[in-house]
């Protein structure tokens, strides 16, 4: 059986990019097919039940135009991945959200560009893809999704708040958000847009030889280009790197552990346990372009994922300071499954695990130095610092990146 894993946060790209979790953990792709395997006959009678249900509603709900035979087995289902209690992990994606999945590791999606997650019962943002409406619009990571175009969401799955907001480009979508911290909400009408993400974008800092080094995305091809890009800074007299990290959902598995491997020599990346509890260690690939250069990473409340593994493992090897903030806290390995229409079960298989045997689900990475953004700051992008001057850079208000900036200052003495 050939299968293929993938680190999803088990948020939704709604793109929304409707990620799911896509943070949500490692993700293994098992091409297993069940129909024709049948039912154990000790759960005939629970089937039955569900057989009674639906001849019922069809036959007698007083609003028949609603009765939509997909959406009931698309509800049927998501009903028996969310009994599991493993929330915001384990789900049931319809196959547009399939193909969104498939889209945002290639790099390319249609939608708002929101990872989103259930967090006890309310649809949380856990980041804004770069370059996307939602980003443009200011949206933030830890913020609430009420209602999508007027329609409350509580008590919905992930997938169906999903694909609430999933649509073409050029359509728009209004989505009204809460602020966790006071209470205060707003509609936001976002028009969805086809998006291209450049998971690596680079700047040297004004009147520094210290580069600013983002990574947006885990989809395929990172690794190389990030390999591209850390010669690119050695050749033009880099002395040392800030890895953002921030606002990052994550991605594949493959290319965390090229990522991480760029910055270590040996050891491993992370370790992986089953439900046996034994414990497999992802080791470190040889041939890392910059395993000495002085680096500082930035995490914050939408790092998730992929971007969590690499994290910690730069802080485990002690390679790196980690400067920010607590991370979304992603950590299951998901198996795939693919329904015959095209839909899919991801259940959760395996849990991942810090180099020295930390857990991240529902933890998240703790930085080393605990730095914190105002409200009303957005953290600094490379392509943002193309014209600022240094005295510019300083009133930026990104604590986060001018303390990285000091910490390597003091480094370089």
């Amino acid at each position: 059986m050939k299968s293929q894993r993938k680190i999803y946060l088990l948020t939704t790209i709604v793109i929304l990019v409707l990620c799911i979790d896509f943070v949500g953990g490692a993700w293994t792709e098992r091409k297993t097919s069940f129909l024709g395997g049948g039912v154990p006959p000790e759960s005939n009678q629970d089937i039955g039940l569900i057989e009674e249900a639906w001849s019922i509603i069809e036959k007698d709900y007083v609003d028949q135009a609603s009765v939509k035979p997909a959406q009931m087995t698309y509800g049927a289902i998501s009903g028996m991945v969310d009994s599991l209690g493993d929330t915001g992990h384990s789900t049931f994606l319809s196959p547009e959200m399939v193909k969104e999945e498939q889209n945002f590791t290639q790099g390319q999606f249609e939608g708002v560009g929101l990872e989103i997650q259930m967090k006890e019962g309310k649809t949380v943002i856990v980041a804004p893809i770069d370059g996307s409406p939602a980003q443009k619009a200011g949206l933030h990571p830890g913020e609430f999704i009420l209602r999508v175009n007027g329609v409350e969401v509580s008590g919905l799955s992930v997938g169906q708040v999903a694909n609430k907001v999933l649509g073409p480009a050029g359509t728009e979508v209004t989505l009204t958000i809460q602020d966790p911290k006071t209470g205060e909400t707003q509609d936001v009408t976002l028009q969805r847009a086809r998006i291209d993400l450049q998971n690596v974008t680079w700047h040297m800092l004004p009147g520094t030889t210290i580069a600013h080094l983002r990574l947006a995305g885990f989809s395929q091809g990172v690794t190389q280009d990030l390999q591209q890009s850390l010669q690119e800074i050695q050749a033009q007299g880099g002395t040392g790197l800030i890895l953002d990290l921030r606002n990052d959902p994550g991605g594949l598995l493959s290319e965390a552990v090229g990522v991480a491997s760029q910055f270590l020599s040996e050891g491993n990346v992370l370790l992986v346990k089953n439900a046996k509890g034994e414990v497999k260690p992802i080791p470190v690939k040889s041939g890392g372009v910059a395993p000495t250069i002085p680096m500082v990473v930035l995490i914050n409340g939408g790092t998730a994922s992929a971007a969590e593994i690499v994290s910690g493992a730069l802080q485990d090897a002690h390679r790196t300071e980690v400067v920010g903030e607590t991370t979304f806290g992603t950590g299951t390995v998901l198996n795939e499954f693919p329904l015959s229409d095209g839909s899919a079960l991801l259940l959760a298989t395996e849990e991942w695990l810090t180099p020295n045997g930390g857990s991240i689900w529902h933890h998240g990475i703790s930085p080393d130095v605990q730095v914190s953004l105002p409200a009303n700051i957005t953290p600094l992008v490379p392509e943002a610092e193309q014209d600022l001057t240094r005295t510019q850079l300083s009133a930026s208000g990104d604590d986060q990146l001018l303390r990285a900036l000091e910490i390597l200052g003091q480094t370089k003495g």
